[in-house]
């Protein structure tokens, strides 16, 4: 099972310009690397980038109809796309419940997509000692009527890590990973495995020891991709 290593964009760049020339120096930068490398850059720069696994930062739990502004998994699929991210804490953080994200979980597999879903504490909830609590829900609620796990690979990020530099520590990370993987096991068919990523301020400099001592499957990596040459960098440690 190769490692994962997810370059999540977000909301940049702001030109096709720019997001092509960052798109052309990871393609250049990993090519030596055995890693599977996802980039996801905003929904309009899809189509126009080609030569690596593409993966989408959201999409809705419809097929198609009046849903103004909303992506369908079936019109990611027509793009070419293969992952998409759920259930990130941005998205959470403005009103997205659990029962939501398992919709739209659904229908992605249903696409033939593959599935990266985000679960993490915040930073109250973490200093109420609720932690495990709130991953045990998350992971649960998310993947409810799911049977087979094929496809769905786990993000772990605490979103107080996320953006403030502030990453966990591998000590922490370590132990949440085991308890992730425990309850998907439970919420799955028994004897599936599925990769468990981290998340949260990833670097270069911290990378590596996420995978080859927290025991992550891979990494899904937010500012630190819109650099190609640190994003290689990481990509790098992973091997």
């Amino acid at each position: 099972m190769k490692n994962l290593i997810v370059a999540n964009w977000k909301s940049n760049p702001t030109t096709v310009k720019e997001a092509k020339g960052i798109f052309k120096g990871i393609k250049v930068g990993i090519k030596k690397f055995d890693s599977e490398v996802v980039v996801c850059p905003p929904f309009v720069y899809l189509p126009l980038l080609k030569g690596l696994a593409l993966g989408a930062q959201d999409c809705f739990y419809e097929d198609k109809g009046a849903f103004t502004g909303k992506v369908s998994a079936p019109m990611l699929k027509e793009l070419g796309v293969e992952y998409v991210i759920l259930g990130h804490s941005e998205i959470r953080k403005i009103g997205e419940t659990d029962e939501v994200i398992n919709k739209k979980i659904k229908k992605a597999l249903e696409a033939g997509l593959k599935i990266i879903f985000c679960v993490g504490e915040t930073a109250e909830e973490r200093d109420a000692g609720k932690k495990n609590e709130v991953l045990e829900r998350q992971i649960k609620q998310g993947l409810a009527g799911i049977d087979r796990l094929e496809g769905v690979n786990i993000a772990y990020e605490p979103v107080w890590a996320i953006g403030t530099g502030n990453n966990c520590s591998v000590e922490e990370t370590g132990s949440s990973i085991e308890f992730i993987k425990k309850e998907s096991a439970l919420s799955g068919a028994e004897g599936q495995k599925v990769r468990v990523l981290y998340g949260g301020s990833v670097k270069s400099e911290n990378s590596g020891a996420y995978i080859k001592e927290a025991g992550a499957n891979g990494l899904l990596v937010g500012g630190a991709s819109l650099n190609a040459e640190e994003f290689s960098k990481i990509v790098k440690s992973a091997e």
